[in-house]
């Protein structure tokens, strides 16, 4: 009998619904058949015997292993011992909500996912300390590019604020200090979280940790961590000692049994939209010589790029408003370097063409468009660029990788897909529709691989066929089992 951990054998009686299905001549129920990690066989169901482990999967549907392209694991990971502010509706409420909650083992109140974009108060000093007193207290904005302390946490970790809000660089630090929890407590946290994700059918992730991920993620697969495949990321604060360690982009971490690989160097070229923060070619309603901020001039980002190159490293580059995108173009053309694009939530129309010239990604999150919608109609509504493109980035000739930025939006590729595909997650129409994708379209987006022969057996068996599913179901697709190179990591 099958269970999790085991090796599997066979899938019999399924419908391949994913890339892949392009290959058979019907819909007809196959079998598929799996030796040393890979699909070796898919026949007529029944046609050949059984040897070891089989999931029956009784008519239901198999697609390729899914894929979450942008995640800051750890962050992730801990969301759950964190205070949940998403529901707060000000600034005072958010304070209110952080009075009782208890401390964590390192004496820090943290509370995160407030958006303070919707509030009509602003985050102060004098509200937060009157509800907090003198136990430290971090809220983390939804966006993670701005914090929120009392004086108790600006004290201890040495900032200066005026309202208590720091932001970017600033706030990444304060991310970075509370995401510092002993190695055992932080890979206990990842281990349960990737057994949550592999029960959403997610074999594989891009983890974006501001932190030195190589020894990290060695240092959980010699613990047994085995449910997804893992590329990970390396900053500019660490792009020398990475250089020194011979780390290159697609290589094999040794000892993590060939699921964890060397990712790009990660470059936060600009700000976001909800600190409003990303660089834009026109203001901010209310300040005309407010148009974000670009954290790395161009000269800087170029540099960036050309010792990423020398050394074999890919980039990802966090360019979010429309002039940093323009900006992150520049610096690959002139340097020749090879990645993606993360967020790309503002494109000019020229620079969809050119990021598909230049053989970039679009690593783009479909879930921020439907809960930043109210935001690019209150702060981008002069922007003349493109405001979160994915059909129009397909259609320039782009890769597109689909991803979910968790904890800043849940780490579930089937909400990722429901929202490209719908474009709405609510009674209202769907936004933008000329930039929705079809099922296929996204799937193609979510996966790394295909069901056929001499592919990895990372598999999801679902309870509907996505290309049938209206959106309610597309975004909680029932996930019967997912297989990681042929092994089971969750069945229902």
């Amino acid at each position: 009998m099958t269970e999790v951990g085991a090796d599997v054998a066979v899938i019999r009686n399924a419908r391949i619904a994913g890339p892949g299905r392009e290959f058979l001549v019907d819909d007809e129920p196959v079998d598929i058949h799996i030796d040393g990690g890979r699909i070796v066989d898919i026949a007529p169901a029944g046609a050949l015997p059984a040897r070891g482990g089989v999931i029956d999967a009784d008519g239901a549907w198999v697609v390729p292993g899914l894929w979450d392209n942008h995640v800051h694991t750890v962050q992730w990971a801990l969301a759950s011992e964190r205070e949940q502010l998403g529901a707060a509706v000000s600034a005072v409420d958010a304070a209110s909500r952080m009075s009782d909650v208890a401390p964590l083992a390192d004496g820090r109140r943290v509370g995160t996912g407030f958006r303070d974009a919707f509030w009509a108060d602003a985050p102060s000093l004098e509200v937060l300390d009157t509800a907090t007193g003198d136990v430290p207290t971090y809220l983390i904005n939804a966006d993670v590019h701005s914090v929120w302390l009392n004086s108790a946490a600006l004290a201890r970790e040495g900032f200066i604020s005026a309202d208590g809000v720091l932001r970017e660089e600033d706030a990444f630090e304060i991310s970075k200090r509370v995401n510092a929890v002993e190695p055992a407590h932080g890979d206990h946290a990842v281990r349960f979280a990737g057994v949550a994700a592999a029960a959403r059918g997610v074999t594989g992730i891009v983890d974006f940790d501001m932190a030195w991920n190589a020894d990290a993620w060695a240092r959980r697969a010699r613990a047994g961590f085995g449910t997804q495949r893992v590329e990970f990321a390396v900053y500019p604060a660490d792009l020398a000692r990475a250089i020194t360690s011979g780390l290159r982009t697609g290589e094999v971490l040794p000892q993590t049994h060939g699921l964890v690989r060397v990712g790009p160097l990660k470059i936060i070229s600009d700000g976001s939209l909800g600190t409003r923060t990303a660089a834009c070619s026109h203001a901010y309603p209310d300040d005309t010589a407010d148009f974000g901020v670009l954290n790395i001039p161009p000269a800087g980002l170029i540099g960036l790029l050309t010792d990423a190159v020398g050394s074999g490293l890919a980039v990802a580059i966090h360019a979010i408003g429309d002039r940093a995108v323009s900006s992150a173009l520049d610096a690959v053309t002139v340097t020749g370097a090879s990645g993606t694009i993360e967020h790309a939530q503002l494109v000019r129309h020229a620079d969809l063409a050119r990021l598909a010239r230049l053989g970039l990604a679009a690593s783009v999150q479909p879930v921020h468009a439907l809960d930043d919608r109210d935001l690019v109609d209150a702060y981008w509504a002069a922007q003349t660029a493109v405001g979160y493109p994915m059909a129009s980035l397909l259609r320039a000739g782009a890769e597109l990788r689909l991803g979910s930025d968790a904890p800043v939006a849940p780490l579930d590729p089937w909400q990722a897909i429901a929202a490209a595909v719908h474009r709405t997650n609510d009674e209202r129409e769907p936004w933008h529709p000329e930039e929705r994708l079809s099922v296929g379209e996204a799937l193609d987006a979510s996966v790394r691989s295909a069901v056929r022969p001499g592919e990895p057996a990372d598999l999801v068996l679902c309870g509907a066929d996505p290309h049938d599913a209206g959106s309610s179901t597309l975004r909680t697709m029932p996930v019967l089992a997912t297989l990681l190179g042929g092994r089971i990591t969750h069945l229902k």
